[in-house]
Formats: structure tokens, C-alpha cells, sequence
């Protein structure tokens, strides 16, 4: 059995990871999120909610006490300070593998008129935000794994690639689904993609922009 606190509990992606590791493991969960009244558990048994700012060291590190692995699915203007918390939190609880989702397009690895339109899309604070909090995990001691999404989908598909930090990134769409699965299978095999960032995409769905726009 493994401890696994999941810090944003409430986005989309880590509510479909919270439901696949109550039917696929043992693991107890620690849902960590700014309002814990806007989530309900699923198994008391093994779920407990936190609430906490995760910009906030002290709150971090309290919920980090008894963990094993921590899942990171946060995001806006303040990832830069989240990511700085994190690893301070992490540092001083004595953890070390974190499992942190980014964004496609940080190391501006995404090819062809795909990338142009993904600038267009992303410039003007995300990327530039996404990549200062990437390079605050990088530069820290901890067992990361960094996930780069496609642009993502409501999609009911289980369906991914790896590709890895200096190479171009494929594809231009991933589901939901399988980037919640990329977490758990992470989870279970934590010896896996230790400090490597990878980006994950649908396979076969190369094109200009992701055929929902």
C-alpha cells in the first residue's frame, strides 16, 4: 500500500486518477485542494480531504506528513510559487518522488505550424509561467517526473506516447483519461521515468491544431 497525496484533488484530470487508483490499487489517498467543501470522498476508508493553499509551505508540509509519493495537478499564475512550495514542503518532509503535470510547449519543443499556433495560443504568461515552475523542479533534488500534455480532451480513450525532454514533441491531442492513466501507472511504478519530463500524446494525431478547433 502506498500514501499518495494528490495536491489540486479537484481538477479534472486528478478526480479521474483518484477514481482509477481506488479501482486499480490499495493506495490512500490525501485530496488536497483550497476548498475542501467542493469535493466529496469516494471510500472513507482510504480518502481523506485536506484543505490548504498550495502556495503555502506550512500547509504542505503538514499534509505531507505519512506520504510516500506526492501528485501535483496544479495550475494558474501562481505554478512558479506552487512549484518553490512544493519542494521546500517536499524537502523538509523528507519526500522525494513527485509526479508534477505541466503543459506541452516549455522547452518550445513542439515542431512545425502546430508550435506557431501553440505560441499563439499559450504566449503571454502560461508557457513562460509553466517553464519557470518546470525549471524550479528540475533544479531541485527530488525524483520528479514532469508530464507534458497535447492539448487535452474530454475524449472516453485511453490512448498515449512518450516522447522526452530534446525531442520534438508528437502529436497535438491527449485525453483526460490517459494522462490520468500515465499518473497511475507512475504511482504504481514509481522506480519509473525518475527526473525525465516527458510529453504524451495520442498517437496519430498530428495536424496543424487538435481537431477540436
Amino acid at each position: 500500500m502506498t500514501n499518495v497525496l494528490i495536491l489540486g484533488a479537484n481538477g479534472q484530470i486528478a478526480r479521474l486518477a483518484e477514481q482509477q487508483l481506488l479501482d486499480d490499487t490499495d493506495n490512500k489517498l490525501t485530496l488536497f485542494l483550497r476548498n475542501k467543501d467542493r469535493l466529496s470522498v469516494h471510500n472513507e476508508s482510504r480518502e481523506t480531504l485536506f484543505e490548504g493553499d498550495a502556495t503555502s509551505e506550512a500547509d504542505l508540509e503538514k499534509a505531507m506528513q505519512g506520504q510516500d509519493i506526492v501528485y501535483a495537478n496544479l495550475g494558474n499564475r501562481s505554478i512558479e510559487q506552487q512549484a518553490k512550495a512544493v519542494v521546500a514542503a517536499m524537502d523538509k518532509a523528507g519526500l522525494k518522488r513527485l509526479i508534477w503535470i505541466s503543459t506541452l510547449g516549455i522547452y518550445d519543443e513542439v515542431p512545425g505550424n502546430f508550435g506557431k499556433w501553440n505560441h499563439q495560443m499559450l504566449d503571454g504568461g502560461y508557457l513562460e509561467t509553466y517553464g519557470a515552475a518546470a525549471k524550479v523542479i528540475e533544479g531541485s533534488d527530488l525524483d520528479y517526473t514532469i508530464i507534458r500534455p497535447a492539448w487535452l480532451s474530454n475524449k472516453d480513450i485511453v490512448s498515449y506516447e512518450f516522447t522526452h525532454k530534446g525531442e520534438d514533441f508528437k502529436g497535438t491531442e491527449v485525453s483526460r483519461k490517459s494522462i490520468a492513466d500515465v499518473v497511475v501507472k507512475l504511482i504504481q511504478k514509481p522506480d519509473q521515468e525518475v527526473r525525465e519530463s516527458i510529453g504524451v500524446n495520442q498517437p496519430n494525431t498530428d495536424g496543424d491544431k487538435p481537431s477540436f478547433y
